[in-house]
């Protein structure tokens, strides 16, 4: 299950298919997600609140439990690195949440992290 909620004035240009055709084939269809679409301010007060760092993230992702989570990214944020990444801002928001979805999955940064985006870009940010 894939519930996502948009607490923004701008929209995240993917369809919600292509959210849950990512959750499904990283965590499964029994893992239960939220993905939320925040603001800077969210974004920050978040980041301070839970991990105790002031930046304004892209993205946080929160295991609940061993099937549940919670993907936030900071849309505005994201529209405005995707050309940094030189990928459409679609595309970028669909990579944020791979990452984000590897991460609730146990994976840290590093070369198993990569290659697990790798993969899945490949597949789905066509």
């Amino acid at each position: 299950m894939l519930d996502i909620v948009n607490q923004t004035k701008q929209t995240p240009l993917s369809k919600n298919e292509d959210f849950v055709l990512i959750k499904n084939s990283i965590l499964g269809k029994r893992y239960e997600l939220s993905l939320v679409f925040i603001g800077d301010k969210k974004s920050q007060d978040l980041n301070k609140k839970y991990r105790n760092k002031s930046y304004v993230p892209n993205i946080l992702s929160f295991p609940l439990d061993e099937s549940s989570g919670e993907v936030f990214i900071n849309l505005k944020k994201s529209k405005s690195e995707a050309k940094e990444y030189s990928l459409t801002e679609k595309n970028y928001i669909k990579f944020l949440f791979i990452h984000g979805c590897l991460h609730l999955k146990g994976l840290e940064h590093g070369k198993e992290m990569e290659k697990g985006e790798d993969k899945f870009v490949k597949k789905f940010c066509k």
